[in-house]
């Protein structure tokens, strides 16, 4: 595949600088490869895969495997694999069991969620892995410890983007050219709100050498997520989106109300992440449709979607300053 003269494509082997986030539960091989295919970076996330096999329930760390197998037999380009990261056992014990699924299926770029850990980084590198570093919170004190110690492509995450949002207040734009400035040579990556060309070409006069892309791809036909909330998407607005924590928001389904209800009377965030994920996290409205007990997670940009499209067709649009 022959790539565009971009830092971020020379490095992942990719013809366009974009690599779709690795959302937790909405995320497939299906979908992975349809955007590897397209010529970004499909990723494939947290609790991907059949949870159970002919009634037996599959362990989380054996899906792993059999998901990414699956991407194998829809795709050769290059995929990712997201990868937690932090300085305690469990997680470095599941990262390593994620990094032997990876060699197995012939996946050599982590992306990486969170703090650096000079352990897991290791593994990576002594398996000639590509390490694609997004800190939760993002400072240009751990975007330079990440280039210290080796990290091939740095993401820039404003408080604009859905999921896990960062503390603090920079928002997407502000953040990426914080980053760029923090850095030697190491190329940065924008997320976080981007959900069309105008948000590309944005990070891009802002020093970004590609964007990392979540939300515009749950309205795609490829992704697993439920119609109702892929129709909420389209026909929602950023200025709806509500708190359910202070690093969590959700479109206004009735969970989130009540949750956003009980946040500002003054109940301990901690107590109402337990309960989002003692109830499924993410799966229960985003995978199941269950939006009466589910929270939506999505960036506040939302405003911008308006169609749910082939994977195809969304890489197309965002990448059209890329194209020949």
């Amino acid at each position: 595949m022959k790539t565009v003269d971009n830092s971020v494509c020379r490095i992942l082997g990719i013809k366009y600088p974009l690599i779709q986030a690795p959302m937790n539960w909405i995320n497939n091989a299906e979908m992975v490869a349809a955007v590897s295919n397209a010529g970004a970076l499909g990723v494939l996330g947290p609790n991907a895969g059949p949870k159970e096999i002919d009634g037996r329930k599959i362990r989380t760390e054996e899906r792993i495997g059999i998901e990414l197998a699956r991407v194998r037999q829809l795709t050769t380009a290059p995929v990712g694999i997201n990868i937690f990261s932090a300085h305690d056992d469990a997680t470095r014990a599941y990262a390593m069991k994620t990094i032997a699924a990876s060699k197995a299926n012939n996946v050599n770029i982590y992306c990486l969620v969170g703090t650096f850990d000079e352990t897991i980084y290791s593994a990576i590198k002594d398996a000639g892995g590509i390490i694609v570093h997004r800190e939760l919170t993002p400072t240009p004190e751990s975007a330079r410890i990440a280039e210290d110690n080796g990290a091939d492509i740095i993401v820039a995450t404003g408080i604009d983007e859905g999921g896990m949002i960062p503390s603090g207040c920079m928002g997407t734009f502000t953040i990426v050219p914080t980053i760029v400035d923090a850095v030697k040579s190491t190329p940065v990556m924008a997320a976080g709100g981007i959900n069309d060309l105008r948000g590309v070409r944005a990070a891009f006069a802002l020093g970004a050498r590609g964007v990392y892309v979540g939300t515009r791809f749950i309205t795609s036909t490829e992704c697993p997520a439920a119609q109702n909330v892929k129709d909420m998407i389209v026909a929602g607005s950023g200025v709806e989106v509500i708190a359910v924590t202070p690093n969590e928001r959700s479109l206004p389904t009735p969970a989130a109300i009540e949750y956003n209800r009980r946040l500002l009377s003054g109940e301990s965030a901690e107590t109402i992440h337990k309960e989002i994920m003692e109830k499924g996290g993410l799966g229960p409205a985003m995978l199941h449709g269950d939006v009466k007990n589910g929270i939506v997670s999505v960036n506040t940009g939302i405003s911008t979607i308006r169609s749910i499209k082939p994977v195809a067709e969304i890489v197309e649009e965002l990448m059209a300053d890329f194209r020949n």
